[in-house]
């Protein structure tokens, strides 16, 4: 009889057998498994090992703290694969904080088991964290603050939310959430706005400044305005338009065939309706009526809205998924049919990006922009039917 322990078992086996098969892919195949953000990880720690900056390593856009946690690759031999193992690591513990959140909605133990499978057994999950992708280091950084929060162990909470902030700052969009979340427990001062001020939300606050700022000055000191400057605004004005499933794709390719003079700055102007959306409108509509349903559709609505979206962005709000569906009133065959609209306007792109990137077709400005237009409104559609489902 299945139970949380199989689960479990299976998704260890599978990372192992993904992560074998990997090697020999990278050994014996023309197209490598290892994600090349595995090889600027290392690049950059190896900077570290030695005594210099990561940033010496050219694309290295993340905070430093990462490139110090994979420090034992520098030992040779087999620790190359340290840091892939401390993803796959990452990604098991994301699942078994997905089962305890699971089981505080007091689900069937079938239904648990059921649900944490769509993290724990996905072939998607799995590839990217064994591909050598840290997005599963965030998750367990997020589901952590989570676990804490709704067992009501505000100071671990925050601590959690303060680093995955600074190790990815795209998570400060659910700051509203929590405030409107901890508003609850009863307000210190009766007037709008006001009264999200709360004991609780204050000790958030105070906890999650101290972590963020904690690790943001260790950071500056060592390393001066290059970490800021990759870190965190590099971010704001970048214009990657490979691999780019996003609606601005096609707008951000002939942007950076402009002067850097230009005055058009939608780089920076694509953040408006996306926080608009993400971080005010959703939280105020949800936060209240069911904490992480609203998380869901904040990361989904924020990914949709995003300039850049490549398929590890995806993971940012599968670890919701389970507790969405859980609450969802969405019937079984509804949410079948929005999931493979989901994935045929993902595939129509793919193809098309495939027939510009290894045939040498100039689908560019034709094909391609359309899909992603197709995929962008398929992804509107999507969030409509999710807020209407809670």
């Amino acid at each position: 009889m299945l139970n949380v322990s199989t689960i479990i078992t299976l998704a260890v086996l599978l990372r192992i057998g993904f992560f074998l098969f990997g090697l020999y892919q990278d050994k014996h195949m023309p197209v490598k498994y290892t994600d090349i953000d595995y090889m600027v990880f290392t690049d950059a720690s190896k900077y570290v090992y030695q005594g210099q900056s990561p940033y010496l390593r050219e694309t290295y856009r993340y905070t430093p703290l990462l490139s110090w946690m994979i420090l034992p690759i520098n030992w040779e031999g087999v620790w190359f694969h340290f840091g892939k193992i401390l993803f796959m690591i990452s990604d098991l513990i994301t699942g078994v904080l997905i089962i305890k959140l699971l089981q505080k909605n007091k689900l069937s133990k079938k239904k648990i088991l059921i649900l944490s499978s769509i993290w724990l057994l996905n072939p998607m999950v799995i590839t990217i964290s064994t591909r050598g992708s840290s997005e599963s280091v965030l998750t367990v950084m997020i589901m952590s603050s989570l676990y804490y929060l709704i067992n009501d162990k505000i100071k671990l909470s925050a601590f959690w939310f303060g680093l995955a902030v600074h190790f990815k700052i795209y998570p400060i969009i659910y700051l509203p959430s929590i405030a409107l979340y901890l508003s609850k427990s009863g307000s210190i001062v009766n007037l709008p706005i006001l009264k999200l001020t709360t004991y609780k939300n204050l000790q958030f606050i105070s906890f999650t400044i101290v972590a963020f700022l904690s690790l943001n000055g260790i950071s500056y000191f060592i390393y001066g305005y290059e970490f800021i400057e990759n870190s965190y605004l590099y971010h704001i004005t970048r214009l990657d338009h490979r691999h780019n499933f996003s609606v601005y794709n096609v707008l951000l390719y002939y942007k950076s065939s402009l002067p850097s003079t230009t005055n058009i700055d939608i780089e920076k102007l694509a953040f408006l309706p996306q926080l608009l959306l993400s971080a005010i409108i959703i939280p105020l509509i949800l936060a209240k009526k069911d904490l992480l349903s609203c998380l869901f559709i904040q990361t989904f609505t924020f990914v949709t809205f995003n300039k850049v979206i490549t398929s590890q962005y995806f993971i940012w709000f599968l670890i919701f998924l389970p507790h969405f569906i859980s609450k969802t009133k969405l019937t079984w065959y509804n949410g079948f049919f929005l999931l493979s609209l989901w994935i045929i306007t993902q595939a129509i792109w793919l193809f098309n990006a495939y027939q510009l990137e290894f045939l040498g077709i100039n689908n560019f400005d034709y094909n391609l922009f359309y899909s992603s237009i197709m995929f962008y409104l398929s992804n509107c559609w999507l969030i409509n039917q999710f807020i209407g489902s809670l």
